[in-house]
């Protein structure tokens, strides 16, 4: 069912329902710096990745109502591994390593690079990506590389703009519409952008509906 289709009693329960899931244990599981390493596919899983300093583990941290669940770091390129954390024994929460960042070595970033696109392309209990796009520089070169990557995986993704209240009103509709544009491109992009603040915690709770709904199928 489409959620415009929903009843407001049902879009309650909805919500009520990810509220539940997303406050419960969620227990980290390992950090994994190559594929040999990844934790057994038992659960369903769903990724977040982005651009360093894009706002992963604070979103990971926000949505969970951790403080220090995802190490948060005010250094690009610090995170190196992949964590993978058990959300409720029901679903796998995924902190993908940066990308992008300008300062790492070449043969750092063609390591990171293998370890991210082997995840994505191959990982059979992956079922949807939470892409997370600054919302101060919008959809850059490489978010677009992953984003076709994504498509040629076929693999749901839904473009999350973060730190949103540092822009003004008119200056994030501004970013919205172009985001939503650049996104509709794509054949694997949700066709809904979400748009989040991990510091005033908000446009969180559509996000985890989203994702209740997903670890729910």
């Amino acid at each position: 069912m489409n959620e415009d289709d929903k009843t407001d009693d049902e879009k309650r329960a909805d919500s009520e329902r990810a509220r539940k899931l997303f406050a419960g244990s969620c227990d980290f599981v390992a950090g994994a710096t190559t594929p040999d390493v990844f934790p057994p596919a038992a659960l369903p899983e769903i990724a977040f990745v982005g651009r360093s300093n894009a706002g992963k583990s604070s979103l990971i941290n926000a949505i969970t109502g951790r403080s220090a669940l995802a190490r948060v770091s005010h250094t690009p390129g610090r995170t190196r591994q992949i964590n993978f954390f058990n959300l409720g024994a029901r679903v796998m929460l995924v902190d993908l390593p940066g990308y992008g960042y300008a300062k790492a070595s070449k043969a750092m970033t063609a390591e990171w690079n293998i370890l991210i696109t082997t995840y994505l392309r191959g990982r059979p209990s992956l079922r949807r990506v939470v892409l997370l796009v600054d919302s101060r520089r919008g959809i850059m070169d490489s978010d677009e590389e992953v984003l076709t990557l994504l498509d040629q995986a076929a693999m749901s993704t839904l473009v999350t703009l973060t730190k949103a209240d540092e822009l003004k009103p008119a200056e994030l509709k501004t970013v919205i519409a172009r985001t939503e544009a650049k996104a509709a491109k794509h054949t694997a992009a949700y066709p809904e952008i979400f748009v989040t603040s991990a510091r005033e915690k908000s446009g969180l709770d559509p996000l985890k509906v989203n994702l209740l709904l997903l670890a729910e199928a």
